[in-house]
């Protein structure tokens, strides 16, 4: 499934993002793939700083709603208001709620309703996906 780009404000060819993401960046980011659980080292960060998007920088999540879900994929329950966008995935015979950037339209990950409080939501997110910016990093 391809992303339509024209109703995001970070507009590139595939040619374009294949120049500057990682083939695995490209195939999850761009083509809705799904990294495989446990491979990302994201999963276990627990430092202070926030999380952006691979592709275009903008700030996803932070630091204090990550939480461990034992899913093998970095999850939050809570993102930045107005950073990701949804829409419904009726792939692999079921309906699951979709993320993306809401700069790039990257593909993120899918969000479920078994988070802990306060939101009750998992934002399940491929690490490769994001680019973690410790606190003492931010400007």
């Amino acid at each position: 499934m391809a992303i339509s780009s024209n109703e995001y404000d970070v507009q590139k060819t595939e040619q374009e993002w294949k120049a500057t993401l990682s083939p695995e960046q490209f195939r999850v980011l761009r083509k809705h793939g799904t990294e495989r659980a446990g491979t990302s080292p994201l999963d276990k960060v627990y430092d202070e700083g926030h999380y952006e998007c691979s592709g275009c920088g903008t700030i996803l999540f932070t630091s204090e709603t990550k939480f461990n879900s034992g899913t093998g994929w970095p999850s939050f329950y809570q993102p930045v208001e107005g950073a990701i966008a949804t829409t419904t995935d009726r792939s692999l015979f079921m309906v699951r709620t979709e993320v993306h950037c809401s700069n790039c339209g990257g593909h993120l990950g899918h969000v479920f309703n078994d988070g802990p409080k306060p939101t009750g939501q998992r934002y399940c997110i491929n690490g490769v996906s994001l680019n973690f910016v410790p606190k003492n990093s931010e400007g």
